[in-house]
């Protein structure tokens, strides 16, 4: 019998998360008599928590999580795939832009021959900076997933729960869901999906912070901006190269060297110019060093709440460390 866990991250979402929970469910009953909802809130700091308490109170199918801190949306799933206890995993967001009646032809894609299915859009209903962003960042993973992969990657997948063990102990706090899910298996798919506007509310994915996530993803999780540096310095030894050579030339044959302080000026620009371009990225690689060797986790679970008893909630709070390694 099939059986699936649904992971909703949920950040600011106290507008829409009753109509998710209920759209969910019914599409769900449809599927299989065997699922859960975890939401896993990242502490948005609206009402959304006391909602999510309310619906694990009248449906034990319903799980919910609370970070102890905003974690970032890739730290919340993380946390959610870790608590599944079904077959497959389905993740998607909590705005409703992610039409429920999908989920079924995106199971069905599955089969046999399949681990990942992403759920495309087929028209991104994002505004045209955030559109942008959203490319640099698939950009950002190609290095790291494969171009084709990546180009399909959307928040709306469905994987088999067995792929987590690929990254059972990682604890880095920087998290790409997608870069983990290559650590274990190659075998990915995408189908294309309605993508519906926005209910309410406005996105945490703000363009800075998918840049930023877009140079994480590149300097976390792949080794593309060192080839970059090595490229741009070898181009650059060439270059200077290739000028002494045309001044030792110049000098031999017209008995002179090019003149002027500017002309130095600019080559020693250019030179160390290209030398804190390398040396920056070899920092930034640094730096993602030094974060790992401090062992700071990818998340910390502040409460869970759990129906298992016919009496209500069980309010559970997190006081061993292994719970935010293991999951719940």
């Amino acid at each position: 019998m099939l059986t699936v866990s649904v992971i909703v991250p949920v950040f600011r979402a106290e507008q829409t998360l009753r109509d998710l929970y209920c759209q969910i469910t019914s599409a769900m009953m449809v599927i299989t008599p065997v699922f859960e909802i975890i939401f896993v809130e990242d502490d948005g700091g609206d009402r959304s928590w006391s909602i999510i308490a309310s619906l694990v109170g009248t449906d034990p199918r319903v799980r919910g999580i609370r970070m102890s801190r905003n974690y970032g949306q890739h730290n919340a799933l993380l946390c959610g795939i870790r608590a599944a206890r079904h077959d497959i995993i389905v993740t998607m967001d909590d705005d409703l832009q992610h039409p429920v009646s999908e989920i079924a032809p995106m199971l069905t894609a599955l089969g046999d021959d399949h681990d990942v299915v992403y759920g495309a859009p087929q028209t991104e209903q994002h505004g045209f900076l955030r559109d942008i962003a959203s490319r640099l960042t698939k950009l950002a993973l190609a290095s790291a997933m494969g171009a084709e992969t990546a180009r399909n990657v959307s928040a709306f997948r469905v994987f088999r729960t067995r792929l987590r063990e690929g990254f059972r102990e990682y604890r880095s706090p920087s998290v790409s869901v997608d870069v983990l899910l290559t650590w274990t298996t190659a075998r990915f798919t995408a189908i294309r999906v309605r993508h519906a506007p926005r209910a309410a509310g406005v996105s945490g994915y703000t363009v800075s912070k998918l840049i930023r996530h877009a140079f994480n993803l590149m300097t976390g999780f792949s080794t593309f901006p060192l080839q970059i540096a090595s490229m741009v310095g070898f181009a650059f030894v060439l270059f200077g190269v290739s000028l002494q050579i045309f001044i030792i030339i110049n000098y031999l044959i017209r008995g002179s060297v090019v003149p002027g302080f500017a002309f130095l000026a600019s080559i020693i620009s250019i030179f160390s110019g290209a030398q804190l371009f390398a040396l920056g990225i070899i920092g930034e690689y640094l730096a993602r060093m030094h974060f790992r060797t401090m062992d700071r986790p990818a998340y910390v679970i502040a409460e869970v709440l759990a129906v298992s008893d016919p009496d209500g909630p069980i309010v559970q709070a997190v006081s061993d460390p292994s719970w935010t390694k293991n999951g719940v």
